[in-house]
């Protein structure tokens, strides 16, 4: 068992600094982050569903400690997690004219010492939030907001679990990597089923096999696995529900580079090769945005907009990549890369000053050699995730 517990609603860690990371919604209405001011963290709403973006404030009557995490709600709530003496206190925030209401949830407790508690993406629906907490032989998965009677554990999982990716619309899936073994394999936790647990990614019996990104349309993933270099981590991508195995292209490898995507574009849904993903790329002159599809053999290179909230953004059905952004003049934007097709190029608007402007498309792109990859056949996606089997090493790794 985790060494967690529930306690009735009452409120940090000495862990890392807030960091001024931006999370939004799985539908893209409202996005939240912590904002600085001066020397103090607070809250920070962002609507972005309207005509322009814009920022409410929502501080309490004291700044945030370390370790504090904000995620919106699909109401335009935020909920904000207060962790203290392995205690996380759980509140929903809202403006309420000049000040802030606070309707406290509850906590959960984790005494036991190295337990970690931290919360999941946001869920689909918007209306119910969860968190992971992690003890020494397994993993809980709490339902922090959206309960009946405040956070009520779901589901636990043998071993230590990281990660966590949504699988379906309905927020009944969810994908964890689980450390087990020596080694990590993504499982999923049927949310649905009371938290049973089955595996999702078997691609070499001793591989560390990760699930980073899902589209719920079409099914394609995106997977870090050192399946086919053992020792050395790749980016690859499979088809939920196919039989087909994992391909792990090799425009994907950037030398010197550390290459995270953040954002698959939604509504693809017989064709998951065309899905756009959208790509951060970190290298040792900053970061950057880079542009890629399955279907394609190159990464497009995008200049991230001032102040980009970095690894945070979203797609829209239509393939229009959007990237929020904060400067000193502008306190809540939104640049918009416009994406069209995988041959054209890309340009940007933004809703204020700061973001890139023009083609944005870099000239120098990672390119594959040989013949264009073959299409993923249409396949319909299985109604329960189906695990993608190892396969022969020689067929994963696209030339």
């Amino acid at each position: 068992m985790t060494a967690c517990a529930i306690e009735p609603a009452a409120e940090s860690d000495n862990g890392d600094a807030p960091r001024a990371e931006c999370t939004i919604t799985a539908d893209g209405s409202y996005a939240a982050r912590l904002a600085l001011n001066g020397d103090c963290w607070f809250p920070e709403r962002w609507t972005l569903d309207g005509p322009e973006p814009y920022a409410v404030p929502l501080p309490a009557h004291q700044p945030e400690e370390p370790g504090t995490e904000v995620q919106p709600m699909g109401d335009g709530r935020v909920l904000i997690r207060r962790p203290t003496d392995g205690r996380h206190v759980f509140s929903l925030l809202y403006p309420t004219g000049p000040g802030t209401g606070e309707l406290l949830l509850g906590a959960v407790q984790c005494p036991e010492e190295g337990a970690r508690l931290r919360m999941l993406p946001p869920a689909p629906g918007g209306d119910k939030a969860y968190a992971l907490a992690v003890g020494r032989r397994s993993s809980a998965v709490w339902l922090v907001a959206g309960g009946a009677f405040g956070p009520e554990q779901v589901a636990e999982v043998p071993g230590r679990c990281s990660g966590g990716v949504w699988l379906d619309r309905s927020g009944g899936m969810l994908a964890l990597d689980r450390e087990s073994g020596g080694r990590t394999k993504a499982v999923v936790v049927d949310l649905g089923r009371g938290g049973e647990v089955s595996p999702l990614l078997q691609i070499a019996d001793g591989s560390d096999d990760r699930l980073l990104l899902a589209d719920p349309d079409s099914g394609l993933l995106l997977i870090r696995s050192d399946a086919p270099s053992p020792g050395q981590e790749r980016l690859g991508w499979g088809v939920l529900g196919s039989t087909l195995p994992v391909r792990f292209p090799e425009c994907l490898r950037m030398a010197e580079c550390s290459v995270t995507p953040f954002a698959i574009q939604p509504g693809q849904v017989l064709t998951p090769e065309s899905c756009g993903v959208a790509l951060r790329v970190d290298g040792p002159v900053g970061s950057w945005v880079g542009v890629w599809r399955p279907a394609e053999r190159r990464v497009r290179h995008l200049p991230a907009p001032e102040g980009w909230l970095a690894g945070a953004g979203l797609w829209t059905r239509d393939g229009v990549l959007r990237l929020p952004y904060a400067t000193r003049e502008v306190r809540c934007g939104v640049a918009r890369v416009e994406v069209p097709s995988a041959e054209a190029g890309a340009t940007s608007t933004a809703t204020g000053p700061g973001a890139p402007t023009g083609k944005l498309w870099s000239e120098t792109e990672s390119r594959e050699a040989g013949p264009p990859e073959p299409a993923v056949p249409t396949e319909p996606v299985a109604a329960r995730p189906v695990p993608l089997q190892q396969a022969p090493l020689g067929n994963l790794v696209t030339k």
